[in-house]
Formats: C-alpha cells, structure tokens, sequence
C-alpha cells in the first residue's frame, strides 16, 4: 500500500506554484513558483490539494520526507518578503500515520484534518492508515489520531481527502478494505467527549456500484454527496455515484453513471465539480479517444438518468496524459486542470 499503490501515476509534484490565466493565448500564461521542496527535512512528493486560510496561509501535506521520512502537513504563510514554509508535523510512519496524499481540510476554528495511507495499525503490511486532526493552539499544533483504520469493515490505505460538513463531521473513502474488500465510504462525526465515531455509509462491493474509492475528495452540494469510484460498475471502467442522508437515519446509495471506457471516459481518479447549471465535471486517467484520459461532463436528465460528454480527450503530446485531478472554474466559465505525464515529460497544466 502507499506510496506504491500510487506510483505508477507520477513521479512527483516538486514545487508549489500559483498559475496565472491571462485573458490571452494560453501559450501567454505564466506560472510563478512560490515555493521549491528540497527534499529531505522539509519534504518531498507533494501530491497534495491545497487549501487557504482566511490570512492567506496555504496548507497541504508531502507523502514523504520531514523528520522521519513519513509525510508532512506544511504551511506556506505569506510576507513582505516571499513566502515562509514551515513543516506542522512530521509523520513517523508508526500509530501517527505515515504517507498523507491529497491534503488537509480546514475547520471553521482554523484546525486541519487530513488522512494517511499508512501507519497506524489494523492487519495491512505497514498499518492501514489513519485519520488525524492537528488542532491549532495559537501558534502551535497538536497532531491528535482520530481513527486507526483496521483494515477489515472500515476500510484501509484512506487516500483521499477529508469533506467537512456544518456540522463537523468528516467525510472520505477508501480503496481498499471494506466488506468487499474494495473500499468504502464513511463519516467520522465528532463526540462530545473528544473521540470520534466511524460509520461506514456505503461498502464497494465491485459490482454495479463500483469499487476503490478515488483519491478525490467527496463533494458535498445540495445535501448530497457525490463522488466516484475508479473501477467496478456495469463496464467495469468506475461509476459516479451520489449517497442521499433520509430523516431516519439511513443512508441510501445511488449509481448516476457507469463509465464506459475508450472512446469515452474510464477509471475516473480525480473529484468531481458542479458548474452553476448541475453538471458535473471531472477527469479520467485512461480511456478518452486515445485511451490517455480526458475531460468529461455528466449532465442530468429529467427522468433520473445522466448523459456522459467527453469535452477533450488528451494526446499524450503537449497537452499532457493521464490526469489524477479535479478541475476547477473560473469567473467565466473556464475549467483548468493538471496532468501527471506528457507536456515536456512530468505533466502540464491545462
């Protein structure tokens, strides 16, 4: 599990940039470097969402490197002078946690949770993984573990982000584990004592509801939560899938689509995204016209079902291979995204 189970998609993100779309030719866009991770002390492969604070400060995590070599939360704080880049914790691989992928969420009080891959304990070769909140204390954190994973009905090597709702609870999945043994969705709601409680809301059975929870985060708009698999479903190519909350305490999941594959989209690894119209947007690493991913659009029908459109099939050249990522929207509309491969060899941005 780990750092392995991911390394066949890129071979690293090695700096923080901040890119600039001129309102130009795309060919006139610039990106400027913030920050450039060493390796080492300070971390390294940060494949990691980022998420900003109401000062500014970006935060995210590196899947190796820090102290121990097993991952680190930073935070990239603005000043007069450039950027200061300072580590929050460093994972030791061990009941802490080892290989945070994908980020940090941040609460309303300015506390960060997140997730590893490995670590912690339960019946994986080197843990299952945890979840963990680091609570901040004027200028201090605490690293505190809010869920050991086990491995067996809760699910294991959680790569994905964390979604926070009003309320403080967490949402996630897991690509392994689970009744199935394929993953899972779940919560963690917070209890008045301090501890937390896993509920598992959906196990993957690799059948008609898909199986291995993606990396992406679970997007939570109108009371729902939507969210992909990357495999399983009627073609065996992933599915999108929404999980409903009823008044009696039951969660009830739904599959809006089963990816088809080449020359449409398949194995769906990124998040999903709505535009203001309820369409959903998001990325595949395979598949597309040239079975090197592509962009897709899934918009509803009147009778319940969905409608797949592949917006850009990418070529493997310049304009980049096999995305992993969400895309996102700016004011007019636009979607830009990343890749892992192609461009001048280590990925682009789009």
């Amino acid at each position: 599990m780990g750092s392995r189970r991911f390394s066949h998609f890129t071979t690293g993100l090695l700096v923080i940039f901040v890119a600039l779309a001129l309102v130009v030719t795309a060919s006139a866009s610039t990106t400027n470097v913030i920050f450039t991770f060493a390796g080492g002390a300070d971390g390294e492969y940060a494949d990691t969402d980022l998420v900003v604070d109401s000062a500014g400060a970006i935060y995210g995590t590196t899947v190796r490197g820090g102290l121990h070599g097993g991952g680190t939360v930073f935070q990239l704080a603005p000043s007069a002078t450039g950027w200061h880049h300072t580590v929050l914790y460093n994972f030791t691989g061990g009941a802490d946690g080892g290989e945070p992928y994908k980020g940090v969420t941040l609460d309303s009080q300015g506390n960060l949770y997140g997730t590893t891959v490995t670590g912690g304990g339960g019946v994986c070769e080197g843990g299952c993984g945890v979840a963990f909140k680091l609570t901040r204390s004027g200028s201090n954190w605490f690293h505190s573990v809010i869920h050991t994973f086990s491995g067996r009905n809760d699910g294991s090597g959680p790569g994905s982000g964390l979604t926070i709702d009003r309320l403080g609870n967490l949402y996630g999945m897991t690509p392994t584990g689970g009744a199935f043994g394929v993953g899972v969705i779940y919560r963690l709601r917070p209890h008045p004592d301090g501890t937390w409680g896993l509920r598992v809301l959906h196990p993957f059975t690799g059948g008609a509801d898909g199986g291995g929870g993606s990396a992406g985060r679970l997007l939570l708009h109108g009371g729902y939560l939507f969210g992909v698999a990357t495999t399983g479903g009627a073609h065996g190519k992933g599915v999108a899938f929404r999980l409903s909350h009823t008044p009696d305490g039951k969660w009830h999941y739904l599959t809006l689509y089963p990816f088809k594959g080449q020359p449409d989209a398949g194995f769906p690894y990124g998040g999903l995204t709505f535009d203001k119209s309820g369409n959903l947007y998001g990325t595949t690493y395979y598949d597309g016209a040239n079975n090197l991913g592509c962009v897709y659009e899934l918009s509803p029908n009147s009778n319940g079902t969905w409608i797949e459109k592949v917006l850009y099939s990418f070529k493997g050249g310049q304009d980049g291979s096999r995305s992993i990522a969400n895309v996102v929207f700016d004011a007019a509309g636009n979607l830009y995204g990343t890749t892992s491969e192609g461009g001048a060899g280590f990925g682009t941005i789009f």
